[in-house]
Formats: C-alpha cells, structure tokens, sequence
C-alpha cells in the first residue's frame, strides 16, 4: 500500500519544517556545537525512533561533516564507550530525553545533569535539534519514506 506523501501533500507545511531546521541549525552554529556532532544527535534520536530514512541520511551527514566510523558506529551505546566527552554525553542525554518525552516526561534529574556541562546556549541549541528531528522523524515514518541500497 502506498502511503500519503505529507511533503507533497501540504508543501507549505513541509516547507515550515525545513524553515524550523533551519532556523535550528542557526542555533547550532551560535552556540559553537560542532555540525558533525549535531548530526550524531539526530541520528541517535532517529535510531530510537526506528527512523530508518533519517538514520541513513544523518549517517551520511555525519560522515560528510567529518565524524569518525567509530563515533558514528558507537553513538547507540554512547553510555559504554569513551569516545565522547562530558558536554557530548550531555548533548546526548538532552536528545534521549526530549525523543523519549512520552516514557520519560524529561525528569528533572536528567537536564540538571545535562546542564552541568552544557551552556543555556547549548541546551537551547540541543533541544531544538531534538524537537525537529523528531518531526522529521514522524514525517518519514508515517509517509513511509523508501529506504533501499543507493
């Protein structure tokens, strides 16, 4: 069965999205967080999100922007190895957090923790990306964007 296409169906809606993204992105780059790093934390948000349009392309992205195999390749079990720092963790956490919403409710505990090694840049920048990227997400899932060998 062939789904609706949202993004052909109401362009104007999918065109506000990218202006979010971009808008978010300018975020980004005034809190100084890497653009790599950036698309480290869409993909693990599309990984929960089981989001395999997005997974593939923010891997893409990230190789593109410069991230490494191995950061890419452990950014699902971030907890377990040392390849990101203490801010990065932070960023990660946010990311979870905002993209488990429903389980979670973003307690407390987790964006004090995250606010420990984060600016308010910083985290403002952390949870637009989380915001969009999670409507992204629903985007490409519920089209159900293709996802074949390129």
């Amino acid at each position: 069965m062939q789904r609706i296409n949202l993004g052909k169906t109401a362009p104007e809606l999918y065109k506000t999205v990218i202006e979010l993204e971009n808008l978010s992105m300018q975020k980004v780059q005034q809190a100084g967080l890497d653009i790599g790093f950036s698309h480290l934390l869409k993909l693990r948000a599309s990984q929960i999100n089981q989001c395999a349009f997005c997974v593939r392309m923010h891997t893409q992205d990230a190789v593109k922007a410069g991230e490494t195999t191995d950061r890419i390749a452990l950014i699902s079990a971030w907890r377990e190895s040392e390849y990101f720092n203490q801010k990065e963790r932070a960023a990660l956490i946010l990311i979870e957090e905002i993209t488990l919403l429903a389980q979670h409710h973003f307690p407390d505990q987790a964006y004090e923790q995250a606010a420990q090694h984060l600016s308010s840049a910083e985290i403002t920048a952390i949870e637009w990306i989380g915001i969009v990227i999670n409507t992204w997400n629903r985007i490409a899932i519920s089209s159900q964007y293709r996802v074949a060998p390129e």
